[in-house]
């Protein structure tokens, strides 16, 4: 074996190892969405302390990921495809990072929830069945991050139109809450930051989702129509 045929393999390991890094944060990240919302449904408030705990975890994999790029990019000088693969995992794991904090929020807002004894709190059904779609949502993007499936990840920026329409349904659905009865606009005010993070939840997984067409294609997708997408991602 020549040395650069073992350098390059080098460099393929190093890479696998980035991508695996990866997915393991994705999958500590997606458990926090599901604690968080478990915890609000069920008033489990040591699961609450648990997510909230665990968010330094997540904080920990960003950098340590953050500063494998770094020195891959400082080494490897990695160009085309290889740079893009980079690029890619940086700014994913910055939007991974921000789903953790939004999973934290949620769990905080629902330890204040879980202390309103004897007052009425709106079903959680809504919040529940909308969390589900964005977890769902981050799951194709990240098994399109691991596949190199253009296909799918189209598939998750289509479906963030339909966590906006449930995040909508639900605001309009606590407004009519609070006018009913003034006596629960704070807990539907905390309701409602619970559904804007799974919202926010939503707008990440997209952006992951959108990473991985620009790491296949070369193209960047973030500001244009869902028609372009389709036309590039069957190119």
């Amino acid at each position: 074996m020549s040395s650069s045929d073992h350098i390059s393999k080098q460099f393929d390991t190093e890479l696998e190892a980035i991508r695996a890094n990866v997915l393991q944060m994705g999958g500590l990240v997606e458990r926090q969405i599901k604690n968080a919302i478990d915890s609000l449904v069920s008033g489990d408030v040591a699961m609450m302390t648990q997510v909230i705990a665990e968010d330094h975890r997540v904080n920990a994999m960003e950098v340590k990921i953050d500063e494998a790029c770094s020195q891959v990019i400082a080494r490897r000088q990695p160009t085309a495809g290889d740079l893009r693969l980079i690029m890619t995992v940086v700014k994913t794991i910055t939007d991974l990072e921000r789903i953790g904090d939004e999973a934290e929020k949620i769990a905080r807002m629902a330890k204040m929830l879980s202390q309103k004894h004897g007052l009425a709190i709106p079903r959680y059904h809504e919040i529940k069945h909308t969390s589900e779609i964005a977890v769902d949502m981050l799951r194709k993007a990240l098994d399109a991050f691991a596949r190199l499936d253009v296909v799918m990840a189209a598939q998750v920026v289509r479906q963030d139109e339909q966590v906006d329409t449930e995040f909508q349904a639900i605001m309009r659905y606590l407004i009519t809450f609070m006018m009913e009865d003034p006596r629960t606009i704070s807990t539907s005010l905390e309701i409602l930051f619970v559904a804007k993070a799974i919202e926010r939840i939503g707008d990440h997984a997209q952006n992951i989702a959108e990473y991985v067409i620009y790491m296949v294609k070369g193209r960047d997708v973030r500001h244009i129509t869902m028609d372009e997408i389709d036309l590039e991602v069957q190119q």
